[in-house]
């Protein structure tokens, strides 16, 4: 159908140049060819409306191949978690469509449709922000914080709470350095507290799409480039949990004037309403045992009242 678009409007232009028929004869063609690809797209979309859900007998999942704890094309991260346990519910096996989250990433992925059969490539985004701007988003399923990852060892040992980093003496807390990744609330709560000159900052976004921002503070902790890290909660629980001995995460609280927490949903094309209140019934019947599945990867976890849910795992 995409090939009878492509040739319809060239073939609209050539006999409206070449030979007798005249350019009006030309433009007749060329709306011809225009219509023929308005139906192949409407019977792709008819496709795909014409079930409750999307995607036929698969879930297709649109993720980051490299983004550890969240995913990776192994299926080891716990978003991958989450799509086998929901499509094992719906009686699907899960799919992929695999592209690097950064810029670019709903626009290749969940928005994309597939040149030959003009259907989407994806259905599912596994994480996003609660109202994310890109998609539709359900109904929350987790609720996570900022959180801070360092060696529990000399001036860092005793560290239970994040306050008790501003507590250090002067000539100890000066002489940290800091990870950060830029547009972070770590960033403000740094500058609130006279830290910010000790910022080591990195970017989210490389030029290897197979670092992650997990790979990142992993291998600056571990060479010892930062003292401690700030990062999105699930990374650094992630990251502690890989050294129980050595390392240690302490979550961020709720804070009037920093945004260190956020509700994470999954994300869905706007006007699947029948898809996204299904989704919204799974979440709504699984919490539990997502709860589970969190624990298992040491996610730091807040109630609705944003007290620290304790969690006893031994990591993945």
């Amino acid at each position: 159908m995409a090939v009878a678009r492509a040739d319809g409007v060239a073939l609209g232009r050539a006999r409206g140049v070449v030979g007798n028929a005249g350019p009006h004869r030309g433009r007749r063609w060329l709306a011809l060819g225009c219509l023929f690809g308005c139906v192949a797209v409407a019977v792709a979309n008819a496709a795909e409306s014409s079930h409750e859900l999307p995607g036929g007998e698969a879930l297709r999942v649109c993720a980051d191949p490299h983004n550890m704890p969240l995913s990776n094309d192994r299926g080891e991260g716990y978003e991958n978690r989450l799509a086998e346990a929901l499509a094992a519910d719906l009686g699907r096996k899960v799919e992929y469509t695999f592209f690097p989250q950064r810029i670019g990433f709903v626009r290749n992925t969940l928005r994309s449709r597939d040149p030959t059969t003009r259907m989407y490539k994806c259905d599912l985004i596994m994480g996003v922000p609660k109202g994310y701007e890109l998609t539709a988003t359900t109904q929350p399923y987790m609720r996570s914080t900022y959180t801070m990852v360092f060696r529990r060892e000399g001036v860092l040992a005793g560290i239970q709470r994040p306050e008790d980093l501003l507590a250090l003496p002067a000539e100890q807390r000066g002489k940290l350095r800091i990870g950060v990744f830029t547009q972070s609330p770590a960033n403000d709560w740094l500058l609130r507290n006279g830290l910010i000159q000790q910022a080591v900052s990195y970017s989210h976004q490389t030029g290897d799409p197979e670092l992650s921002p997990g790979d990142t503070i992993e291998r600056a902790l571990a060479d010892g480039d930062v003292d401690v890290a700030i990062v999105w909660g699930p990374i650094a629980g992630f990251l502690a949990g890989r050294h129980p001995k050595e390392w240690a995460s302490v979550p961020f609280r709720p804070d009037p004037s920093i945004k260190f927490d956020y509700e994470i949903s999954m994300g869905v094309r706007r006007g699947e309403e029948a898809w996204q209140e299904r989704l919204d019934e799974w979440i709504a019947a699984n919490r539990e045992r997502i709860k589970t599945i969190m624990a298992e990867y040491r996610v730091p976890l807040l109630d609705e009242q944003g007290n620290i849910i304790e969690q006893q795992s031994s990591g993945n």
